[in-house]
């Protein structure tokens, strides 16, 4: 049996171009002889739809597309994953489903069982989860078909009460079939490729594991679909980032053709975090998902040119180097907003950088407005020393002037705070956290590091100044983020402890950082979390992101 993945990337709510992405692939799959081609979970409406499965109209879209997809269908197989009704009365009104389509008729239909509500996951929102279980038949084999988390269950997980592979295994299947929207994080493809083999060791059955790719909004997924031989080798895995239609051929005796017997070894259990802080761990795979979330953000929106405001430092350089990648530097504007505190040396930096990467770049000197904000509030201000709310005022300018450019000509923001700034509130609202999209935010500033060095790895393209020099905001004269923060490699490490591996402050202390900084710095996360919440939408490229996976209190008393 000659079976296609198709790793496509897909627009929530674009019901048209999905289905002719899907109708593209069958019709591929059909003149090179496919038997079945496997589509990634709703794939029909695009994943995840949200607050649109609310709408009946949405729902009658996207079953409307399924019949035009089974009118394809004719000579080869497709399983393709859309949401389906619930006929019941009790419980949820929809099912997160997965059609056999065939000789232009719906063979048959499972729903997902394990519907995650964690992190970025709230399927219990929408979906009923299935209450009975079976396989599915195709051209003499049986088919054990099912959806994302359902894998991730083998039987020993408290969250969930039945293992949905277990229930399929009693009716003697020949085959697992996985259609997934299975989102990156840096460490979440070697999760993935664990938990297939475990299933296929643990029902001495082949996998075929089709997963989406493709950004939306903040959430990266970056396909690296798979087949698996029933003794853990990994017959093929496809490309990581981009879309892919390609076929394995599987044998009556279980057995695929060309199968390398590549033995996986050692791979990582996805409940495995890295006790510590790794600043270097696959920064190839995090610029790549970068590269995609802006791409696909502006795409989707139907954007197409962005401005970053470049002040020499490492954050707007990495930013600035990164949406020229994505966008074409023909589409992007570094706007250069230098106050009396900016430094020589940052503004030629910044110079520099958008000469070696061919970007327009415009300079506005800030001091005039300033000082006429300054004499504005003189008489309020009564001759009170400078402090926080002038350094804030020449961030909220810069904010002004690159939000005015952005409206004249059609531009989106991109903001350039890291996660260690939002982590510990060092960023100004409606200032420096302005933006349509954060590209850093989901990235300490040691990665950061590790980020522009991996953007030099051929050449210099972010001068190496801009990377060697101490951090600042250069908003007095002299500053260095030092002085209002620890150094990165204690303040980085001690976050990740809170953030990714939610360890509490004792647990941190006892790791061996200062008790009164540990309390320090817990307590400038928990109370910045109103600034947080008026953020920007932030590319997830870590387990643990800002935004949508990470919903804590704003008025919460925990550790403060």
């Amino acid at each position: 049996m000659k079976i296609f993945l198709a790793q496509q990337n897909y627009h929530i709510g674009n019901f048209e171009a999905n289905t002719a992405r899907i109708i593209s692939a069958v019709n591929q799959a059909k003149e090179q002889g496919g038997d079945l081609i496997v589509f990634p979970e709703l794939a029909v409406c695009g994943y995840p739809p949200r607050d649109f499965l609310e709408f009946d109209d949405f729902i009658d879209q996207s079953l409307a597309a399924v019949d035009k997809i089974r009118e394809v269908a004719d000579t080869i197989g497709v399983l393709v994953g859309a949401p389906s009704r619930n006929p019941r009365p009790e419980g949820k009104n929809l099912f997160n489903s997965a059609y056999l389509l065939y000789e232009n008729k719906i063979q048959g239909v499972v729903h997902k069982t394990l519907l995650p509500n964690y992190d970025i996951f709230d399927e219990y929102r929408y979906f009923e989860p299935a209450n009975e279980w079976h396989v599915l038949t195709f051209k003499g084999k049986k088919l054990a078909v099912t959806i994302c988390e359902d894998i991730w269950n083998l039987g020993d997980d408290p969250m969930y009460r039945i293992c949905p592979m277990d229930q399929l295994m009693a009716q003697a299947p020949d085959i697992m079939i996985n259609l997934s929207a299975s989102p990156f994080d840096y460490l979440h493809a070697d999760g993935r490729k664990w938990i297939v083999q475990q299933n296929v060791l643990r029902y001495k059955l082949p996998m075929v594991y089709s997963n989406a790719v493709g950004s939306q909004t903040e959430i990266v997924f970056d396909g690296g679909s798979l087949v698996m031989a029933a003794d853990g080798s990994l017959v093929t895995e496809k490309p990581y980032f981009e879309e892919s239609v390609q076929a394995v051929v599987w044998n009556d005796d279980g057995t695929f053709e060309g199968n390398n017997q590549n033995h996986l070894t050692g791979i990582a259990d996805p409940a495995l975090l890295p006790g510590t802080l790794q600043p270097g761990l696959n920064i190839d795979k995090i610029h790549q998902a970068l590269l995609l979330g802006i791409r696909d953000y502006f795409g989707k929106m139907g954007f197409t040119k962005a401005i970053v405001a470049s002040s020499g430092g490492i954050d707007s350089a990495v930013v600035l180097a990164v949406a020229c990648e994505a966008l074409g530097a023909e589409n992007v504007t570094a706007l250069l907003l230098p106050s009396q505190f900016s430094t020589d040396h940052s503004v030629n930096d910044a110079v520099q950088l958008s000469e070696n990467l061919g970007n327009q770049y415009h300079t506005i000197p800030i001091k005039d407005v300033f000082g006429a904000y300054e004499a504005a509030l003189e008489p309020l201000f009564n001759g009170l020393p400078f402090n926080v709310a002038e350094e804030n005022l020449q961030s909220r300018i810069r904010g002004a002037m690159v939000m005015a450019m952005a409206n004249k000509f059609g531009y989106i923001l991109l903001n350039t705070s890291n996660k260690s700034e939002l982590a510990t509130g060092y960023g100004t609202l409606y200032g420096d956290m302005a933006g349509g999209l954060g590209v850093l935010g989901d990235l300490y500033k040691l990665q950061v590091f590790e980020l522009a060095r991996y953007i030099n790895r051929d050449r210099e393209i972010i001068p190496l100044n801009i990377i060697t020099k101490p951090p600042s905001a250069e908003l007095r004269p002299g500053q260095k983020d030092s002085d209002s923060l620890p150094e990165y490699d204690s303040l980085d490490p001690l976050l990740y402890q809170y953030i990714e591996r939610r360890k509490g402050p004792k647990e941190i202390v006892s790791l061996g950082n200062d008790p009164a900084l540990v309390t320090r710095i817990l307590k400038l996360v928990n109370n910045n979390e109103y600034k947080r919440n008026q953020f920007c939408p932030i590319i997830r490229v870590s387990p643990k992101a800002f935004g949508i996976g990470r919903r804590v209190p704003i008025v919460g008393k925990y550790l403060t």
